[in-house]
């Protein structure tokens, strides 16, 4: 690779992903929506090319003479109108797909999420054969699924789409989930579901980009990959670590019954900043594990951050 085109780049990973390009020696144009975005994006060592998913044209214009296109941008609320999940993630991904063709791009990867397999059940040890569920767990789940499929069905003619599902995406410059948790446990508004004592999978934001990269290089077109950080772990206990590293003492965080977290988020939906969510329930509610080894075994992934190798990092 020696230019490309992110969306989603002044976001956590997105400014993560540029950096490791830019390492390379790969040129990195990427989307701003605004003067923030702009700033981000440059500072991380990209150039920025103003737009918005839904120009198109101008999408085609900042794709042209890049080898790949990494789509990063995603709605990733929990709650909220299907419309304005619709308009990003659906409507979004196909304009960034019809902008690649019509750029020649030859690479299209599309970072996606475990979540599309959401349906309010347990996921244990899920594969990339798994289907997606009739009924998603939510408006990011089901948006997320709809993004999907258009990018594995547009592989052909010239381009090449791939996909990667990391599982919970953490570390050290998170500006989105982690802030919302670190605040929740502080207003006494977080509790353990069922008692935390089950199993998770999880992805370093390093190990997205490491996914990701190889992805662009040796992903076969139109096929789906799961990225992890190795073997699941206890949800309640990487969770208690993941707060330690920002001061915050989760030992006496209450236990919440799993039916009473079902009552409330059934009874929430007209609520615009909602106590729990059906989508929250779905993805960290219960097991969610997924399988990597398709990823280890055609992309040579390694997932070369350890958990303690990145809580480590994110320590003062």
């Amino acid at each position: 690779m020696q230019q490309v085109y992110i969306t989603g780049g002044s976001g956590f990973l997105g400014k993560r992903l540029i950096a490791a390009l830019v390492a390379r020696g790969v040129r990195v144009v990427a989307m701003a929506r605004s003067d923030a975005a702009a700033a981000a994006v440059s500072a991380a060592g990209a150039t920025p090319a103003r737009g918005d998913l839904d120009d198109r044209d101008g999408m085609t214009a900042a794709m042209r003479a890049c080898d790949a296109v990494f789509h990063a941008a995603a709605r990733v609320e929990q709650h909220g109108p299907i419309a304005a999940f619709m308009a990003v993630n659906v409507v979004g991904t196909e304009h960034a797909l019809a902008a690649a063709r019509a750029a020649r791009v030859r690479r299209f990867v599309h970072i996606g999420t475990e979540a599309v397999l959401a349906d309010g059940k347990p996921i244990v040890r899920a594969d990339e054969q798994r289907p997606q569920p009739g009924k998603p767990a939510g408006p990011y789940p089901f948006t997320k699924g709809l993004a999907e499929t258009a990018v594995v069905e547009a592989s052909g003619e010239g381009l090449e789409t791939v996909v990667v599902r990391p599982r919970f995406i953490w570390g050290k410059g998170d500006t989105s989930v982690l802030p919302q948790l670190v605040a929740a446990v502080r207003r006494g508004r977080f509790g353990w579901l069922g008692g935390g004592r089950y199993l998770t999978s999880t992805c370093h934001v390093d190990n997205v980009v490491e996914g990701a990269l190889l992805a662009a290089e040796r992903g076969k077109p139109g096929e789906i990959y799961f990225l992890t950080d190795g073997a699941p772990v206890e949800f309640r206990d990487f969770m208690t670590r993941l707060l330690a590293t920002q001061g915050v003492d989760a030992s006496n965080v209450r236990d919440v019954p799993r039916w009473l977290a079902r009552l409330v988020a059934g009874a929430t939906g007209w609520m615009k900043h909602p106590p729990v969510t059906r989508t929250a329930l779905a993805l960290v509610g219960h097991e969610v594990t997924v399988d990597d080894s398709k990823a280890r075994r055609e992309l040579g992934y390694r997932g070369k951050v350890t958990i303690d190798a990145g809580l480590a990092e994110m320590r003062p």
